[in-house]
C-alpha cells in the first residue's frame, strides 16, 4: 500500500506521460485509485489547464480522475485527427494503454461528440456517461459552429478577454460575471500548466465538428448506459435543443438545462451542477 496523501486537487494532480502505439499521451489523475475511474473529455481547443476544478475536485473526492490531451494536443504528440472518430480512436488507445476496459465518462463539447463515438466503436466500455454542451451526430446547425467560434474570437480580440467569456457564457450580468469567474478557476493551477493548442491544431478539430455535424446520425439506441445530460438554455456554440435531441434519443436518460445561460451553463450553475453529477456517477 503506499503511503502518499490522495490529492483531491486538480491544481495540484502532477503531469504524467504514457506511450500507446507511437503516441505520448499527457494526463493527469487524481482521486483515490481503485474502481472504474472517470475519464474526462474536454472541449475545443482544450488542454489539460481547461478543467474546471469546481467541477473535478468534488468528483475526484470519492473517485479516481482522469484527464488527457488527445493526440497533437497540448502535452501529447503527433498531430489532430482530422475527425471525430479518429480522436476516439486515439481516446481508446489511451484508455487501453493505462488497463482498463471500462471506464465512467465525464465530456463537455466536443468531447461529448469523441465519447459519442467511441461508444459506438466500443460498445460495453463505458459504463456511465455524462454529455454536457454536446449533441449528437449530424445535429442541426452544429456544423455552424465554425462561424460562431470565428465570431466571438474576434469580439473576444477587440474587448482583450478571453474567447471563452463569449463562446461559453451569455453577456448580461450574470453571464458576464460567470465567466470571469470560470476564467480565474483554471488560473489556480500555477506550476507545470500545460502547453496551448496551435492555431492548425485548432482549426483542424474546428473542421472536424464541422463533419460531424454534416454526417449522417448515429444509432443512439444502442447506448443503454446511464447517462446524465446537461446545457444552459441558450447555447449558441452547439444549440441548446440538441441536448434535448439527446435525451430524447438515449432511453431512460436524465436531462438538465439552467436557466438564463450559455454553452458553460454547467460551469456558470457549478454550486448545483456537481454535487448532482458527483451523485449520479456514485449512484
Amino acid at each position: 500500500m503506499s503511503d502518499e496523501p490522495v490529492i483531491t486537487s486538480y491544481a495540484k494532480a502532477p503531469n504524467r506521460t504514457v506511450t500507446a502505439s507511437g503516441t505520448t499521451f499527457a494526463y493527469r489523475e487524481l482521486g483515490p485509485r481503485g474502481g472504474i475511474p472517470v475519464v474526462f473529455f474536454g472541449h475545443l481547443a482544450a488542454t489539460l489547464d481547461n478543467g474546471d476544478p469546481r467541477i473535478i475536485d468534488p468528483i475526484a473526492k470519492t473517485r479516481h480522475v482522469i484527464a488527457f490531451d488527445n493526440v497533437g494536443v497540448g502535452g501529447s504528440s503527433g498531430t489532430v485527427p482530422p475527425t471525430i472518430e479518429q480522436a476516439a480512436e486515439a481516446a481508446y488507445r489511451f484508455i487501453r494503454v493505462l488497463g482498463y476496459d471500462e471506464i465512467d465518462v465525464f465530456s463537455f463539447s466536443m468531447g461529448g461528440m469523441i465519447a459519442q463515438d467511441l461508444i459506438v466503436a466500443h460498445p460495453g466500455l463505458v459504463r456511465r456517461l455524462v454529455l454536457t454542451g454536446t449533441g449528437p451526430r449530424g445535429g442541426k446547425d452544429m456544423d455552424k459552429v465554425l462561424r460562431t467560434t470565428y465570431y466571438d474570437l474576434l469580439r473576444a480580440a477587440l474587448t482583450r478577454s478571453d474567447p471563452k467569456e463569449f463562446l461559453f457564457f451569455n453577456r448580461d450580468t450574470a453571464g458576464k460575471r460567470a465567466g470571469k469567474a470560470f476564467i480565474a478557476r483554471l488560473q489556480e493551477r500555477t506550476t507545470d500548466r500545460d502547453a496551448a493548442i496551435g492555431l492548425k491544431a485548432f482549426q483542424t478539430q474546428l473542421r472536424a465538428i464541422q463533419r460531424y455535424g454534416r454526417s449522417v446520425p448515429s444509432d443512439l439506441s444502442a447506448f443503454t448506459m446511464p447517462t446524465l445530460i446537461a446545457n444552459g438554455d441558450n447555447d449558441r456554440m452547439v444549440p441548446s435543443v440538441l441536448s434535448i435531441d439527446l435525451h430524447r434519443r438515449i432511453a431512460g436518460s436524465e436531462l438538465i438545462i439552467y436557466p438564463d445561460s450559455g454553452h458553460g451553463g454547467i460551469f456558470q450553475y457549478h454550486t448545483d451542477f456537481a454535487p448532482r453529477a458527483v451523485e449520479f456517477l456514485n449512484r
